[in-house]
Formats: structure tokens, C-alpha cells, sequence
């Protein structure tokens, strides 16, 4: 029996079109290629170091991902994209979750990525002026290599102090690139810490959450006219697991 070495591909279309990333960039394309999943993927899955260590997603992703990319620049809802392509390609789109007591079917083809539109192609870099004070920030959205640094400060935080609990603020200090145009990181530091009003946060993290590229993981639950997160777990990725 002849065994096929290529598989199949499929190209999918970022949530950011591209246009957060600088040219010359392969991601400023805003498509990548992606390959189905095999057995070899599956195991990925299953390895219990990743699982451990929390990258067996990525590491899953980074294997599926044919396009010659540096994974470390992708954006969160690109990524997130790239999961839910990574799930239709490996399992199909049907995805049955729990939800309160009913159990749910959702097509995973037709989930939408957000609209995003931006004036400046190549620059990861938006305004925002907090409604309480008045102050003007600049703030980027959040790459896989920003995760990582985040991820690598709060575990250096725990090692000090086992009860640090500094999550949201060290994310805002990844996130915010300039207040009042002064780009210096300590400047940024301080004023998260000591100026950036609880209110003036909750206000900038809603407006990202809205505006940034990303899919649309949401549905309605019968009967209600709530917005509901669909959940993405373990099952998503193995719907016998």
C-alpha cells in the first residue's frame, strides 16, 4: 500500500487581517496555512510534560502551522483563530458542550472573526483616552511572546511572595506603550501602579476586549438573550477525552 507524504492544508484567515503586523512580516499577509491533524498531533496532546508545564496547546498549534512564521509574534486573537481552525481540522466542526443542565451543539465553521479596521496598516499601536482622568495612553495588543514575559514576571513575583497576586496590573504594564506620550517603561510602571484608577482600568481592558482582532466565541443559550462564552477546554480538543 503507497502512503501519501503530503497532507492536505487549509488556509485560514486571520481575525487581524494582517494589519497589526509590520511589513515584510509573513503574518502581515493575514493568512496562514495550516495542516491537518494526525495520530502524530494527537500525541502532543496527551504528553503529559506539556500538559504540566501548560504548553501542550501551543506546542500543538506550532506542529500544525505550515506557514513560516515566528509563533511568537502572533497576537492572542490570531492564536485563537488558529485554535479553532486546528479543532474543525482535527475533529470536525461540531463541538458539544454542557451548559447550565442542557447539553449544546455548536458549528464551529460559522463562528465569525470580530470586524477590526485600522488607519495604519503595521502598527500595533492604538490610542485611548481614560474617561475619569483624561489622560491619553497608547497601548498594544498582547503577543504570544508578551504572554511569556508576562507568564515568566508573575512566576518570578510568586517566588518572592507565594500570596502575589499581581496579574491584572502586570498585564496592563505589557499593554500600555505610552501615558502622555512618555514611553519610558518605568514612567508606565509607576503610573499603573500608583495613577491608572480602578475605573479608568475596567474601562481601558472593556474597550481592548471590544475593539481588538479576534474570533467570536459566543452564543445564545435557548431561551435567553444572554451572550455566553462558548467553553473551550480539553474536550474541544478531544471530544472523547
Amino acid at each position: 500500500m503507497e502512503i501519501a507524504k503530503n497532507f492536505p492544508t487549509e488556509i485560514i484567515d486571520l481575525p487581524s487581517k494582517g494589519l497589526v503586523y509590520p511589513e515584510g512580516n509573513p503574518l502581515s499577509e493575514g493568512k496562514i496555512e495550516m495542516k491537518y491533524m494526525t495520530a502524530k498531533e494527537e500525541d502532543i496532546l496527551t504528553n503529559q510534560s506539556y500538559i504540566q508545564s501548560g504548553v501542550v496547546l501551543d506546542k500543538l498549534l506550532q506542529a500544525l502551522i505550515v506557514s513560516k512564521i515566528n509563533y511568537s509574534d502572533l497576537i492572542v486573537g490570531d492564536k485563537n483563530a488558529i485554535m479553532v481552525a486546528a479543532r474543525i481540522l482535527g475533529y470536525g466542526s461540531d463541538y458539544t458542550f454542557n451548559y447550565g443542565d442542557q447539553e449544546y451543539t455548536v458549528d464551529l465553521s460559522k463562528i465569525d472573526n470580530k470586524p477590526f479596521e485600522i488607519s495604519s496598516k503595521g502598527i500595533n499601536e492604538f490610542n485611548f483616552t481614560l474617561p475619569s482622568t483624561g489622560v491619553k495612553i497608547a497601548y498594544k495588543i498582547l503577543t504570544h511572546g508578551d504572554e511569556q514575559k508576562i507568564q515568566a514576571e508573575l512566576d518570578g513575583l510568586k517566588k518572592l511572595n507565594k500570596n502575589s497576586s499581581a496579574e491584572l496590573s502586570t498585564r496592563l504594564k505589557y499593554m500600555i506603550t505610552s501615558v502622555g506620550g512618555e514611553r519610558d517603561p518605568k514612567t508606565i510602571r509607576e503610573f499603573v501602579d500608583t495613577n491608572l484608577l480602578a475605573r479608568d482600568s475596567r474601562e481601558l481592558r472593556k474597550h481592548i476586549k471590544d475593539t481588538q482582532p479576534d474570533v467570536d466565541l459566543t452564543f445564545f443559550p435557548d431561551g435567553s438573550n444572554d451572550r455566553v462564552d462558548i467553553p473551550v477546554g480539553i474536550k474541544f480538543f478531544w471530544p472523547d477525552f
